[in-house]
Parts: structure tokens; C-alpha cells; sequence
């Protein structure tokens, strides 16, 4: 770990806003459980994918860098449903962290995962659990909502045990309801908790006699 501030990283690709808003939401999840919450997101993917983007974009949230990533002490990991699975710039991002999963800088944190549809079954659960996988090659530990979470039972749109959703609608207007913005807040929390525990865990193994 570097000397900064320990921090949880929220990190997102958002192509209409809505998944950043529920980044947002998660948080000021984090930093209510009393840890900072560093928000990244990742650039589209070029025409020629081998293209560089600007180390900066010209606005926005900064560009998550491996640093960043190899020094959190939990992850929340953001991306809009496309065919039921993460968008492809956040996929190109992980297909990119070799480095960091031959070392095992991520092994034993905390991650947790959400995602925005356009329409109520337009792949919201595939695309958390299939955006699980590669944090479990990492060797994170996965984090979801319990169903202590009174708006878990509530919600009519958004909202999994796997990872909080929103349900945008196909023109990509709608605001995020009180629930889903509820469920956010609690998994950003959560997982703050739980990057705290995890950092004073002892994960060596003990041999038997």
C-alpha cells in the first residue's frame, strides 16, 4: 500500500449517466461508514483498440489507472448491461490488469458490483454475476445486499441481492428511485465495513501438525 489515505475504489463506465449516479450513491455509502471513497471510470474503447485515449479526459471523472485499482482496500465495480454482460470498455479494462493478478495485489479485498438496464428484465443479473468472474480470478472476496435491507423486499424496479440496479428506461430518463438509490447507499456501506475487517485479517495459512 501506498502512504495515501486508505480508500475504497468505486469504479464505473457510464455511457448516459445513469450508472454514474448510482457510483455516486455507493459512495456516499462508503464515506458514511467512515472511509474515502475514490470515484474512476475507464475511457471508451477506440476504433483501433490498441489507440491511446488522453491520460485525462477533458471532463468527467479521472481515468482509473493501476494504481489506483493495485492500492484500494475494497472495490465497487460499475457498468451498464449490454447483451446481459459489462460494456466493453470496462471489459477492456480488465483484460488489462495481468499484471495485478500474477502479483495477487487484489487477492483478499472486498468487491462489490451494480449495474444500470434500460428495461426491467434487460439483463440486470447476468450482467452482475458475469461482471463477478474476473474479481473472483483476482481473488476477491464477493459483497451483496443481505435481505436486511428493507428496500430489497420494497423495490419495484432496481435493486438485487447480487448488486444495486437501476432501471433507466429505454430513453434513458428515468431518475433513480428512492429504493435503488437506498440500496446503493447500504451496499457502498457495506462494503466500506467490510474493507475495514478484511485489512486486519490474517489470511496466512496455518500448517497442521
Amino acid at each position: 500500500m501506498t502512504s495515501q489515505p486508505p480508500y475504497v475504489l468505486v469504479l464505473y463506465y457510464s455511457s448516459h449517466g445513469t450508472t454514474k449516479a448510482l457510483a455516486y450513491s455507493i459512495a456516499q455509502g462508503v464515506e458514511d461508514a467512515g472511509l474515502r471513497a475514490k470515484i474512476r471510470t475507464v475511457p471508451t474503447v477506440a476504433a483501433e483498440t490498441q489507440a491511446h485515449k488522453p491520460l485525462i479526459p477533458d471532463d468527467g471523472d479521472l481515468y482509473c489507472t493501476m494504481e489506483d485499482l493495485k492500492d484500494c482496500l475494497g472495490l465497487a465495480l460499475g457498468s451498464p448491461t449490454h447483451f446481459g454482460n459489462m460494456a466493453a470498455p470496462m471489459k477492456y479494462f480488465w483484460d488489462n490488469t495481468v499484471t495485478l493478478w500474477l502479483a495477487g495485489n487484489l487477492q483478499n479485498k472486498p468487491a462489490s458490483v451494480f449495474t444500470a438496464t434500460g428495461t426491467m428484465h434487460g439483463g440486470q443479473e447476468t450482467t452482475l454475476l458475469t461482471m463477478m468472474l474476473p474479481l473472483m480470478h483476482h481473488g476477491m472476496m464477493i459483497v451483496g445486499i443481505p435481505y436486511a435491507e428493507p428496500a430489497l423486499n420494497r423495490t419495484h424496479r432496481g435493486g438485487t441481492p447480487y448488486g444495486a440496479s437501476h432501471i433507466s428506461g429505454t430513453g434513458h430518463d428515468q431518475p433513480i428511485a428512492d429504493d435503488e438509490r437506498e440500496l446503493a447507499v447500504a451496499q457502498g456501506y457495506r462494503l466500506a465495513i467490510s474493507a475495514k475487517a478484511l485489512a486486519q485479517a490474517d489470511f496466512s495459512r496455518k500448517i497442521r501438525p
